[in-house]
């Protein structure tokens, strides 16, 4: 791990080259379909518009992140991940729609498509996988140096994005040297499925958020076996967790022996509390002391 001011660099390098990577790849893909025709490479510019609502959002989020709770927010601001995740899950559910719907028409239209220009966007497309792999692979190097958790979603996010896009080579070269434009169409059909399941799934994972879910039980699995074999906690219990964008909140009740110091009793809290942002960075922890009653 580096410094925080040279984390929250890092992180913003990291969000900014998101941005501009999904700007340039839309405004490539609009040309490359505007010369061919070709609905896969449709799909993949839809999709790489919401990339760019994703990263945009995902750069607020860093940079929000940063923003400590104020009189009105005393938990901080982090749901608005979750509020924005929900846009983002409607946009990708109709543009996925969208795609399928004009996949279908060219099905029941009976005419094949045309595809022109296909030696134009297998070059577009080239250079759009070669600069999503530069960029996942900057994003990974980035989140292994800060550990933020924003920075190493995104990566994956864009890792899953090349799908669409070897789709979309796939299907013009099919049309280039073979003759066989339907490969367009079902690549397409496969865009626009894969769009709504992904955005399922982001709505899913808002709305539990939102509805205040608790941590995965791997994460709470960690919390406990820290609680328990810390020196100087006799037992604990009531651990609660609960997820807001990307924060997690804990509060834990740990009992110590009543016979020592408000210091020491305050020091094993504090030590416990260091152990659990080490393992949970992203993690706001409150911890409550009670008397050991023995047994």
């Amino acid at each position: 791990m580096v410094e925080q001011t040279a984390r929250r660099r890092l992180n913003k390098a990291a969000g900014l080259a998101s941005v501009g990577v999904a700007g340039v790849l839309v405004l490539a893909k609009l040309w490359a379909f505007a010369a061919t025709g070709s609905l896969a490479i449709a799909a993949s510019a839809a999709d790489s518009a919401l990339d760019l609502l994703v990263s945009a959002t995902a750069f607020m989020a860093i940079l929000y992140a940063a923003r400590p709770p104020d009189a009105d927010h005393a938990f901080g601001h982090s749901s608005a991940e979750d509020l924005a995740a929900l846009a983002q899950s409607v946009a990708i559910s109709v543009a996925g729609v969208a795609i399928g719907l004009s996949a279908f028409a060219r099905f029941s239209a009976g005419a094949p498509p045309v595809l022109r220009a296909e030696g134009l966007g297998l070059a577009i497309m080239g250079g759009s996988v070669a600069l999503t792999l530069a960029l996942v692979l900057f994003q990974r190097w980035v989140a292994r140096r800060t550990g933020n958790r924003i920075v190493a979603a995104d990566s994956l996010h864009y890792l899953g994005d090349l799908i669409p896009n070897l789709g979309a080579i796939l299907s013009l070269l099919a049309a280039r040297y073979l003759g066989v434009v339907i490969v367009d169409t079902l690549v397409a059909l496969l865009a626009a499925a894969l769009m709504i399941i992904g955005a399922a799934r982001i709505a899913k994972q808002a709305v539990d958020s939102l509805m205040d879910r608790k941590a995965p039980d791997a994460i709470e699995g960690i919390i406990a076996a820290l609680a328990r074999d810390h020196p100087g906690v006799r037992d604990f219990h009531d651990l609660k967790t609960r997820m807001a964008g990307s924060q997690i909140f804990v509060v834990l009740h740990i009992e110590l022996d009543g016979d020592q110091s408000l210091r020491e009793a305050h020091d094993i809290g504090a030590d416990l509390r260091q152990k659990i942002l080490a393992a949970c960075p992203n993690a706001d922890v409150t911890i409550h002391k009670d008397v050991w009653q023995g047994g």
